[in-house]
């Protein structure tokens, strides 16, 4: 038989942990038979003081000993003295210290409580506290408590917090009625909950199938979803019947749906191609803008009087101790007297150094350039073959974020422009036009912008095909790179690249040189051998570390994919060992040393070196080692190349193992040696563009592990995943 519910009540002591996701809470209550007692579960926003009734069941932990766990949770507000002397000088109130709530509750004892909630003329009288500290001590205090009642509600209906106070700081004390009005405002990108966690909540609600607020938040979540998949704009008539596949509803409801969200502003009609086009606003916005400032920029650039720009470049070749190939020359030539171009080139082209001239062409002409690319690791190669110092679009801009809005903002903009004079950016294919819509506006008049990229390469994770509507618009002055330099040629890799890009198969048997090929029909021989290579055979043969292989997958999926393979690779190279910390989250299990790599921005973290330089920001796709975990703090500690990342428990959701990662992922980064495992996979993921781009991550050694089948059926995949983007139309009117 099931056991009674036990009962513990008293007021709480002192808060040791709080989960701000999910309101997960670990107190000291003091009970009312004076024994002090450890008590843990979802108590959102627990302030020292206040009073809780409390059922549930007792528990041993191994390290923290007897503890209750809370099923059930009442809670009020504290009644002794003393306890509202430690809810007060407890910060849940702004404005009021331990000082402050002494004298509070000397001048009106028990009623305190009521005079903060309903008289702040009276608190106003109190030495030292004039009437707007009052107001503000006021306001602090009916916030508190209606945000807590708020979290109360949200807990009790499977809601994560975080969108509790996202949602007060849009409606404030209105926000449990304007929730229950509609609750797919929950899907506000402010707010940010999934479609799916609010139709949940809204249909237990009682809201009908075909409910005005359900249909438009299904409109808005369709067209969020398809700009992750890379798409500006959806088609209206794709747009209405996903809709009607999603929710079930019919036709009519989906047209009319759209039609009032473009009348509220929330989406933008236009005509692309021939297609009616429907835009989230943002998009939209950012789409034109981009267009716009490029096409104002892709006019000559302004050059003193008198400058020979082909003496300038002959200069440059001499100090360089180079002769520049003509496509070089030319390349180098339009950075000279364009205010925008486009450079592009497969591997072994000389892309690297045509961008060195560049920027020796820019020092001699007297700009100040800045090189940025999309990802830490592709500003960290620019930087390594430049020569000079790279950051990433998001520390170019100096990137932040916006506690109100919850959405990232950046230093740099029209109001406070960078003060480069030129800009190089590589990797373009990377870029996402919401990225570059931030670059432009942070670009001061007459900058000029060179764009360095693979159009070869997979496009950007983000919405938008930016680099190749850039370079088949015609509207901005492009050079590709197509001679491959005899030092370049004589490698396997950039010649088998090139021969994927070309649609013919490369000669897998030779296996010499660079590249080799391993044929494994078995999807656990080939785990294995993977392994073996990555653990013995390359570090005691070639003399090539672990830390410089990296193994890479086109899907997450299967036991050749990243998720699986990882789980092998972290176990042989980085085992279980006594002095080793682990956390086990999910399904993964962290250890002190494993590679990791954040899977998503996160704008407000901080970073510190060992020199005290600090920052914040860490981007998708960064990647660090794992120094320390404290399961006593509750932290995790990441060494991304040099800046010392501190993760609480419940945000180790933004990180991965990342012995292996998959090839989108991987884009912009190079390896010396590369481990490829091409097993079962998608269909849409064994694409050219996918071993292409793979291929060309490798710098020394590449290794295909897989079926031959595997590698020609992707050769023979050109087709490219549509994406609907307007920007070539918008830059070619």
């Amino acid at each position: 038989m099931d056991r009674e519910p036990e009962l513990l009540s008293g007021s709480v002591d002192s808060v040791i942990y709080r989960n701000e996701e999910n309101g997960y809470t670990v107190l000291r209550l003091r009970c009312d038979d004076g024994a002090v007692e450890t008590v843990v579960g979802i108590i959102p926003a627990a302030v020292a003081g206040e009073r809780l009734e409390l059922t549930g069941s007792w528990a041993k932990h191994p390290f923290h000993g007897d503890q209750f766990k809370a099923e059930t949770v009442e809670r009020s507000m504290p009644e002794t003295m003393d306890d509202i002397f430690a809810y007060l000088s407890s910060g849940a109130v702004r404005g009021v210290g331990p000082a402050t709530a002494r004298e509070l509750i000397d001048r009106f004892g028990k009623d305190v409580l009521d005079v903060l909630e309903n008289s702040p003329e009276r608190i106003a009288g109190i030495r030292g506290i004039g009437e707007k500290k009052a107001r503000e001590m006021v306001k602090s205090f009916r916030s508190q408590t209606a945000l807590r009642r708020l979290m109360d509600f949200f807990a009790d209906n499977g809601i994560k917090l975080r969108y509790a106070i996202r949602l007060y700081r849009l409606y404030g004390e209105d926000s449990r009625a304007a929730l229950l009005d509609n609750p797919y405002i929950l899907t506000d990108e402010y707010v940010g909950a999934d479609f799916a966690e609010a139709d949940a909540f809204a249909l237990a609600l009682g809201f009908d199938g075909d409910a005005p607020e359900r249909v438009q938040a299904a409109v808005l979540y369709e067209l969020s979803f398809n700009a992750e998949n890379g798409h500006s704009f959806i088609p209206r008539e794709r747009l209405t019947a996903a809709v009607t596949q999603l929710i079930g509803v019919g036709q009519d409801s989906a047209d009319a749906a759209v039609d009032e969200l473009g009348k509220a502003g929330s989406v933008v009609f236009d005509s692309i191609a021939g297609k009616d086009a429907v835009y989230l606003a943002s998009l939209y916005k950012a789409e034109t803008y981009v267009a716009g400032r490029l096409l104002a920029m892709s006019g000559p650039a302004i050059n003193k009087r008198g400058v020979d720009v082909d003496l300038l470049i002959a200069e440059c070749e001499r100090e360089m101790g180079l002769t520049l190939a003509q496509g070089q020359r030319n390349a180098v030539r339009a950075a000279a007297v364009c205010g925008a171009m486009a450079l592009t080139g497969g591997p072994g082209t000389g892309k690297t150094t045509t961008v060195r001239a560049i920027l020796r062409l820019f020092e001699k002409l007297g700009l100040d350039t800045a090189l940025a690319a999309p990802t830490g690791r592709a500003a960290k190669r620019m930087s390594e073959l430049a020569g000079t110092e790279a950051s990433t679009i998001h520390r170019l801009l100096e990137a932040g974020f916006d506690e109100f809005s919850q959405t990232p903002v950046f230093k740099h903009n029209e109001s406070d422009p960078l003060t480069a004079d030129a800009v190089i950016l590589d990797e373009a294919s990377m870029i996402d036009v919401t990225l570059m819509e931030s670059l432009l506006r942070a670009l001061k008049p007459g900058c000029r912008l060179v764009l360095v990229g693979d159009s070869n390469q997979l496009p950007s994770v983000g919405p938008g095909n930016l680099f190749m509507d850039v370079l088949r618009s015609g509207s901005v002055e492009t050079v590709k790179l197509s001679e491959v330099f005899r030092q370049a040629g004589e490698s396997a890799i950039v010649k088998n690249a090139h021969m994927i890009n070309a649609g013919e198969m490369p000669p897998l048997s030779e296996n010499k040189g660079d590249f080799f090929f391993l044929s494994r029909h078995d999807a656990q021989r080939a785990v294995d051998t993977i392994i073996e290579l990555a653990s013995k055979r390359l570090p005691e043969n070639m003399g090539i570390s672990p830390q410089q292989i990296q193994v890479l997958a086109p899907t997450r999926r299967y036991e050749t994919g990243t998720v699986s393979l990882n789980k092998r690779l972290q176990q042989a190279l980085n085992p279980p060992a006594e002095g080793k910390t682990e956390k086990e989250f999910g399904e993964i299990v962290f250890r002190t040393g494993d590679r990791v790599m954040q899977i998503r921005n996160n704008y407000d973290i901080i970073w510190r070196k060992p020199s005290g330089e600090s920052g914040m920001g860490v981007f998708n796709g960064d990647v660090g080692h794992i120094v320390a975990i404290s399961h006593g703090e509750q932290m995790m500690t990441v060494d991304f190349d040099e800046r010392l990342v501190t993760y609480t428990f419940d945000m180790l959701a933004d990180l991965e193992l990342a012995y292996a990662m998959t090839v989108h992922k991987s884009q912009g980064s190079e390896y010396r040696a590369v481990i490829l495992s091409l097993g079962r996979c998608a269909p849409t993921l064994l694409s050219r563009a996918v071993l292409y781009t793979a291929v060309t991550r490798a710098r020394e050694l590449l290794i295909i592990v897989g079926e031959s089948e595997t590698v020609a059926a992707m050769i023979g995949n050109d087709k490219p995943q549509k994406r609907y983007s307007g920007l070539k139309t918008r830059l070619s009117r």
